[in-house]
C-alpha cells in the first residue's frame, strides 16, 4: 500500500508548496481534487486540457517532488433533479474523466448523487424508510428511471477513456451510501463501478468497517482515512442521524476526526489487514475533515499514525520454516 493525501485541504497553498510538504511528512501519493464539491484549487481539467504546456508543467510538479497522482476527485450529484445543477456536475466528472486519460490515472472519485423523488423535484430526496408507500415508489422512480440510466452511459464514456475504475464514496444523502446499495448499482452498471471505501460514513451508521470490507472484496477502488467518534451520549438521546452543524462539537450525534482520534490504533491495524487480506494494495488516501484539529496537526498526526497501522511491503513467501 502507498500512503497519500487528498490535496484539497491546502487549497490556500499551490500546488507546488502542498507537494513540497507533502514530501516532508512521508506522503508518497495525492489524491487530486478536479472539480465539484472537491474544487479545482489545485487542477482545473479545462485549462489543463486546452494548454499543453500547461499540462506537462503539472505533471512535471508530481516529478520533481517524487509524488505520483493515485486519483481525481470529482465529488458531485449528477443525477441532482435541478438540471442546470446536474450538467454542472456532469461536465466536472466527464472533465475529470478526460484529463485522467492525459494523465494516465485509472480512477476517478465521486457521488453516486441522489435524484428528486419525482420529474418535477428541484431538490433531492434521499430516502431512509420503507414506509409510507409513498418512499417505496420514489426508490422505483430513482435506480430504475434516474440513477441506473444515468451511470450505464456515464461509465461507458469513462471505459472509452481508459477510466476504468469510477470510484464511489458511499455517502448518507446520496443513493449509494452503504455496501448493499454500492453493489446493487454494480451489478446494474458492471465492474466500472466500485467503492471509495471511506470508513467514516460507515462508522456513525453502525456499520462494521471489517465487515464492509469483506463484502466489497474486488470492489474497492479506493481508500480515504478518516475517522468518526460517536458521543455516546448524545447518540443515545438522539440517535444518529444528526442535522446539526458540524461546528456544533458539543451537541452533534457523532464529529469526523482525525485518524486515530475516533477509534485505536488496534482498529486501525485490523482494518489495514483486512484490506491486505481483500487484495487492497493502493493508496490510503487522508482525507482531513477534523473540526478540533488544524489542516497541519491533523494531518501530521495522521501521517505518522497510518505509518504504525498500514502494510508498506507485501508479503510475498510462505512461512519460513515450513
Amino acid at each position: 500500500m502507498k500512503l497519500g493525501v487528498l490535496t484539497v485541504l491546502y487549497g490556500n497553498k499551490s500546488l507546488d508548496e502542498t507537494l513540497a510538504h507533502l514530501k516532508s511528512l512521508g506522503v508518497q501519493s495525492a489524491e487530486i481534487g478536479c472539480g465539484g464539491y472537491p474544487g479545482k484549487a489545485h487542477c482545473d481539467p479545462k485549462v489543463l486540457l486546452a494548454d499543453k504546456e500547461k499540462l506537462e508543467a503539472f505533471k512535471a510538479t508530481f516529478v520533481k517532488h517524487g509524488i505520483d497522482i493515485c486519483a481525481l476527485a470529482a465529488h458531485g450529484n449528477a443525477v441532482h433533479p435541478d438540471k442546470a445543477v446536474a450538467k454542472k456536475f456532469d461536465d466536472d466528472f466527464r472533465f475529470a474523466v478526460l484529463l485522467a486519460e492525459q494523465l494516465g490515472v485509472d480512477t476517478v472519485i465521486t457521488f453516486s448523487g441522489c435524484p428528486g423523488g419525482a420529474p418535477e423535484d428541484k431538490t433531492p430526496n434521499w430516502v431512509t424508510c420503507a414506509w409510507p408507500d409513498d418512499y417505496g415508489r420514489i426508490l422505483e422512480y430513482q435506480w430504475n428511471e434516474v440513477l441506473i440510466p444515468y451511470w450505464k452511459e456515464a461509465a461507458a464514456f469513462a471505459k472509452s477513456h481508459g477510466v476504468t475504475k469510477i470510484a464511489f464514496e458511499m455517502h448518507p444523502g446520496f443513493c449509494v451510501y452503504n455496501p448493499e446499495t454500492l453493489l446493487r448499482l454494480r451489478a446494474a452498471v458492471g465492474d466500472s463501478i466500485g467503492a471509495n471505501f471511506d470508513p467514516s460514513h460507515l462508522i456513525w451508521q453502525g456499520i462494521d468497517p471489517i465487515l464492509a470490507i469483506r463484502e466489497l472484496r474486488g470492489a474497492i477502488y479506493h481508500f480515504h482515512a478518516k475517522d468518526t467518534r460517536v458521543d455516546k451520549y448524545n447518540t443515545a438521546k438522539n440517535g444518529v442521524l444528526d442535522t446539526k452543524s458540524f461546528g456544533d462539537t458539543n451537541n452533534r450525534s457523532w464529529l469526523f476526526r482525525t485518524v486515530g482520534f475516533g477509534n485505536d490504533l488496534l482498529y486501525w491495524r485490523d482494518m489495514m489487514s483486512q484490506l491486505a487480506i481483500a487484495g487492497y494494495d493502493k493508496v490510503v488516501s487522508i482525507e482531513h475533515e477534523d473540526a478540533l484539529m488544524s489542516d497541519d496537526e491533523g494531518l501530521a498526526k495522521a501521517v505518522e499514525f497510518l505509518k504504525q497501522a498500514m502494510l508498506f511491503e507485501s508479503r510475498t513467501t510462505g512461512l519460513h520454516w515450513a
